[in-house]
């Protein structure tokens, strides 16, 4: 599946620094620029290695520098980029939406101060290529934006304003980039995983109901990862943001394409849409970063499901767990 991200490791001139490394996309994230060729530091809490070992083997694991680390500790974030020497910074590290619902202090310390603590670090080491996840809710602490109103979302927004600010008076500049519904081996978590939980179902043959329907993003999480890393291919000016989606479709569009790969799927769908504006194009972000390649939904679908098979064939994914 690496095949459809083209990434050049020439591009970069030293290592890469993505936080939030053990989720989803930040697995993808890690895996992708060490099959290019590019030196990695991976920088979470933990060093966890369960998402991305579903995606690298052991060799590719150990090609990667992994520290572990509070991005809300200041000095910590600092030290990790000073004494790395990274010269890009991919910041992925954040706590979602029921996490921050549940501790709105730690979703406010985790994502917003982890954020400017990443700003902080990178304006005192002149890193010149930074990108960060924002996110389709973020549209939920607009006045006008039509969408879900959550905490996650404002402290999205939060950050997107902090970019700006760092860029007009510190010329620290960056791109944010707010994707929409990630599917894909890896995304477990989170309101919005649940159509990634069924393709996971249909792999281990479980019944599973999707708890919304209607049209919805669908953001293969390689295809979101390309598109960060190639943010950083190379220095941009100012704060720009912009919307990443994939393919709009409807939830059962979506479960009949599983269903045409695994006839035996045992899926329902249940509930409404979800109040976020996942029909934004990304043409934007592929204009001004260029391309990063492109996951078609009927192949990320089938791609994902056989993944899925193989990896709890290996006893590497236990699905009864992940959809408890």
């Amino acid at each position: 599946m690496f095949d459809y991200f083209p990434i050049d490791a020439n591009e970069f001139d030293g290592p890469v620094l993505v936080t939030g490394s053990g989720g989803c996309i930040g697995s993808w994230t890690v895996a992708l620029l060490e099959h290019a060729g590019v030196k990695v530091h991976a920088f979470d809490l933990t060093v966890d290695k369960r998402r991305p070992g579903l995606l690298m083997n052991e060799a590719a694991l150990n090609n990667v520098v992994w520290h572990a680390g509070d991005i809300v500790d200041t000095a910590a974030v600092k030290t990790v980029v000073e004494k790395s020497g990274v010269r890009a910074i991919i910041h992925l590290a954040a706590l979602q939406v029921p996490f921050c619902r549940a501790d709105p202090v730690a979703g406010a310390l985790v994502n917003v101060v982890g954020t400017v603590n990443v700003f902080e670090a990178a304006k005192a080491c002149g890193i010149s290529r930074l990108t960060y996840a924002s996110s389709v809710a973020a549209y939920g602490a607009l006045e006008d934006g039509g969408a879900m109103s959550t905490l996650y979302g404002a402290y999205k927004y939060c950050n997107e304003q902090t970019a700006k600010v760092y860029s007009e008076e510190n010329g620290l500049h960056s791109v944010g980039i707010r994707p929409g519904v990630v599917y894909g081996v890896g995304r477990d978590q989170g309101m919005t995983s649940k159509t990634t939980a069924a393709i996971l179902a249909a792999a281990a043959n479980k019944p599973y109901v999707v708890p919304f329907s209607g049209d919805v993003s669908w953001l293969f999480a390689g295809e979101a990862a390309s598109a960060f890393i190639r943010s950083v291919a190379k220095a941009h000016a100012g704060a720009p943001v912009f919307d990443l989606n994939g393919e709009y479709i409807s939830v059962e569009a979506g479960m009949h394409m599983l269903k045409d790969v695994a006839p035996a799927a045992q899926v329902d769908i249940t509930g409404g849409p979800l109040a976020f504006p996942m029909d934004k194009s990304d043409d934007p972000l592929r204009a001004f970063v260029g391309d990063y390649g492109r996951m078609p939904l009927k192949e990320g679908i089938q791609s994902t499901y056989a993944q899925f098979q193989a990896l709890i064939k290996a006893g590497k994914l236990d699905a009864s767990a992940l959809l408890s």
